[in-house]
Formats: C-alpha cells, structure tokens, sequence
C-alpha cells in the first residue's frame, strides 16, 4: 500500500481541532496531556492554570513533588501515549513535554509510536510543526524562555491546524511507513558509482545555492 494512504488511514477525517480557524485564542477546547520532571515543575503549574484558563482539558503526566534527581523519559513517554491513545479514539489532544532544554523530552516522546514530537523554540517554529508536520507534540525548553515567550509557543502550536497540503501528507506518510513495518523510498543512490565529489575540481556546489 501507498505510505500516503496509510497515514490517511492512520489521520482518518480531519479532527475539529485541525478544522478549527487559526487564532491566538482557540476557541475550540481540547484535551492536552503534559509533562516534565524537576526542570519544569513550576513551569508545569504555571502552565495548568494558562491552559485551563483557555477552556482546555489538561492532564499531568508529571511527577508529584520536587525531586532533583528525577528522570523525565517515563513522564513524557506516558504523555505521549495518553496523546495516541485520545487521537485514536477521535478524541482532539495534543500534547506539551518540556524540561531544562526540551531536548530528551522530545527524543523520550517521539519513541511513542504515532508521536510527531516538535522541538519549538519560537512562535514560527510552532507554526511550522503544526502546519507541515502535523505535530502532536510540542517539547519546550522551559530553562530556554520565560513563561510568557513558552506560553505564547504552545498557544500558537495548539492554534495552528495541519495544512492537509499534499507534500506534507505524502512526507508524514514515509515516516510512520519506516516506523510500521521499515519501508523506506528506494535509494537513488542504489546499483550507482558515486562519483568522489571531493576529487572533483568542475564541482557545481554553489554555497551560496538555496
């Protein structure tokens, strides 16, 4: 089967959270699974109250109290999992993972099976993982920001619906084929002499090429 048909499969009917009309304040409420470890927690609270504030169902996944010496990958690998599981059943959820730079938060989720984990670090960054990769979660660097410039990034992400746009579908699709079964696009490269790039002085690299 086509990779771009089984992830339509996998994305059925665009949710009414994708359907929803780009704004800062969404007026669709939604389910939002969270976590950090003791990098975040006081960002962690601060961040409930924002969310709920706009309507949003919230869900910690994080730890209880403050322990220094925590490890984040289990808090984010189950709010990923709460994030499939709620996707799957129709429900509309996305989810926010973060921690002193965001980086292993986003490693931890995206080992979830069906997870698109974003690193964001700007409101265009939120833009684009929502709108070309159809990111389910957003991983922030909670040391990286104040709360404001955090809040503004999730609040974008959650508002900013999946384009739909061919490319992205077609592209989407060959990343959970790789990670359904390892099907990957035939190898250009494949049967070919490569030619050593390096060792050839007519080499049309233009570094200042787009």
């Amino acid at each position: 089967m086509d990779s771009s048909y089984r992830y339509a499969a996998l994305s059925s009917q665009p949710s009414a959270a994708a359907r929803a009309p780009h704004a800062l304040n969404r007026l669709i409420p939604m389910r939002i699974h969270i976590a950090t470890d003791h990098a975040g927690l006081e960002f962690s609270t601060q961040l409930q109250h924002h969310l709920a504030g706009q309507g949003h169902e919230v869900i910690d996944h994080g730890p209880l109290d403050y322990e220094p010496l925590d490890d984040y990958p289990a808090f984010c690998i189950r709010a990923a999992q709460a994030v499939v599981a709620d996707q799957a059943a129709g429900v509309d959820a996305l989810g926010v993972v973060f921690g002193g730079s965001g980086n292993g938060e986003q490693i931890a989720a995206n080992k979830v099976r069906g997870i698109r984990a974003a690193l964001v670090w700007s409101i265009a960054t939120a833009e684009l993982a929502r709108e070309h990769n159809d990111a389910n979660i957003i991983a922030i660097g909670a040391r990286q920001h104040t709360f404001d410039e955090a809040a503004s990034f999730i609040d974008r992400f959650v508002a900013t619906p999946f384009s739909g746009e061919e490319r992205h579908v077609r592209r989407i699709a060959q990343i959970a084929a790789f990670e359904d079964d390892g099907t990957l696009e035939p190898d250009p490269r494949a049967g070919t002499v490569r030619p050593d790039v390096l060792a050839d002085d007519s080499s049309s690299f233009d570094p200042e090429a787009g």
